[in-house]
């Protein structure tokens, strides 16, 4: 990952964001305007600003510069957005777990009038009561005809608490991290397929389910798959 690459003790600059290539170990600047030149390329509906995140449980005058920079950086990808109209550019709002400076970043980003907005930098094992906190004071200030989304956020208990709290959208790797487990996502929990008693069990993960997997598939059929970790059962099951 990008993490794992990045450049110690400070990877964040003002220019951009540096990092080892996972090649050649040669060095690599990430600037706001490149991020954007490359989503532009990829041509997704929603794209990101490129953001300074620290960990959510990191304190200190870091946390405050981290946030102003993505302010900053918010600037440099609007600048060099080629296509505002078929593409919606969504900002993050940062700030740590600091209520006044996770205001003071809402305040800043409503100022530029995007499509959408983002919230970031949580998830990162803070106490659940401050992370839904922290949610809710972002939802609360963030403008209710624009979609919010919470990046990184998608374990069943969090995706339900924080709809009420006013989010739209989630993106986690739960539900492909749990698939290369052999675990499918079901109404009633989850689903365990790598279980002996599956190899001999010829319905679906979910009879009541319309998808491709669970209409051409039986739990019989995924078994062997997923116990020989072949790649296609973590496709299937997610």
């Amino acid at each position: 990952s990008l993490a794992d690459c990045a450049l110690s003790p400070c990877p964040a600059c003002q220019e951009g964001v540096k990092f080892r290539s996972p090649h050649d170990d040669t060095e690599m600047l990430l600037t706001p305007e490149h991020s954007v030149e490359i989503q532009n390329t990829i041509g997704a509906d929603i794209i990101m600003q490129l953001d300074d995140v620290v960990h959510s449980m990191t304190t200190g005058p870091r946390v405050e510069e981290a946030m102003w920079r993505t302010v900053r950086w918010l600037d440099r990808c609007v600048a060099v957005h080629q296509r505002p109209a078929s593409q919606s550019l969504f900002p993050i709002v940062q700030g740590g777990l600091q209520p006044e400076l996770r205001r003071k970043c809402v305040e800043a980003l409503i100022q530029r009038d995007m499509p959408g907005y983002a919230i970031g930098g949580l998830s990162g094992g803070e106490e659940k009561d401050i992370f839904w906190r922290i949610v809710s004071l972002c939802t609360d200030h963030l403008p209710r005809h624009r979609p919010r989304y919470l990046m990184g956020v998608g374990f069943p208990v969090d995706l339900v608490v924080c709809c009420a709290l006013g989010v739209d959208m989630f993106d986690c790797v739960f539900p492909t991290r749990t698939a290369r487990f052999g675990n499918a996502l079901v109404p009633w929990g989850q689903l365990d397929l790598k279980r002996k008693d599956c190899a001999t069990d010829f319905s679906p993960i979910d009879p009541g389910c319309p998808c491709t997997t669970c209409a051409h598939h039986t739990r019989a059929s995924l078994h062997p798959l997923i116990v020989q970790k072949e790649t296609v059962a973590c496709n299937l099951i997610t």
